[in-house]
């Protein structure tokens, strides 16, 4: 399948996580070693298994440490090699803080994570268990991250590489939903997971408070795909599974994961 082809299967804003990943591939196969990507959402780690198929002499595994882990680092390589743990160059970090007299957020760390000149990529899930804050990122971010972050919000924290055995068991904040839409416009789909009316959507997304896939958009036309994400500020965010089929009346029953704020 050449270049042009490939192309036509995905979203034009796709193209240079496409051309990213091919380029790995590609080095994984001349080069005849294993090659490691950065931190992936579930969208783009779906096209470098649709991109997979085009390079028959080469495998991928996944890692994001947390079980169930929605962001994973990627590992193309040879048929010969046995992927290892530390070929994912992964770290838990844990946060520490006074429990007693402080609260965080998701939305806090992240921030804070970004605001050092973090770049999203370098960090994998971050997870609580209603108290706790454990995060993951790349192995060569640990004495960086140490030294920067001192303050999330306005709450002086610790932080601490921890082992694989210490990760907490995370609270499952997604919720399991099924509806009927009449199509998957970006614009539908929102209206129809928050019950929301289509001029609000549409306020929201001139606002610039909708992304699909950690990148922001205004287009309300824009198909959304299976294990795409969705996030509205205020809101959530929600990310789309599976489809259903057709109800007799036309509706497409979709299956979605819904994150609230």
């Amino acid at each position: 399948m050449d270049k042009q082809t490939i192309y036509q299967h995905f979203r034009s804003e796709e193209t240079s996580i496409i051309d990213e990943l091919s380029s790995l591939m590609t080095q994984a196969a001349t080069e005849y070693r294993p090659i490691l990507t950065e931190f992936l959402n579930p969208r783009e780690v779906y096209i470098a298994q649709m991109l997979l198929n085009t390079e028959p002499d080469l495998k991928m595994k996944t890692d994001g440490l947390l079980q169930g882990a929605e962001r994973r680092r990627v590992l193309f390589y040879p048929e010969y090699y046995e992927p290892n743990e530390t070929d994912f160059e992964l770290a838990l970090i844990w946060i520490k803080y006074p429990l007693k007299f402080a609260t965080l957020k998701h939305s806090q760390i992240l921030g804070a994570l970004t605001h050092i000149g973090l770049r999203r990529n370098l960090i994998g899930d971050i997870v609580t268990d209603g108290e706790r804050w454990q995060f993951v990122t790349a192995a060569s971010m640990v004495n960086f991250l140490k030294i920067q972050v001192e303050t999330i919000g306005k709450v002086r924290v610790h932080l601490e590489e921890i082992t694989k055995a210490e990760i907490i068991i995370p609270i499952d904040e997604w919720q399991e939903i099924q509806i009927s839409v009449s199509s998957l416009r970006l614009d539908t789909l929102i209206a129809g997971v928050y019950n929301l009316s289509r001029k609000h959507v549409k306020d929201l997304l001139n606002s610039g408070k909708v992304g699909l896939n950690w990148m922001n958009t205004e287009k309300p036309d824009v198909e959304v795909a299976e294990h795409d994400i969705v996030s509205v500020r205020s809101y959530g965010r929600f990310r789309l599974n599976a489809l259903q089929g057709v109800s007799k009346k036309g509706k497409i029953r979709v299956e979605a994961d819904v994150l609230k704020k």
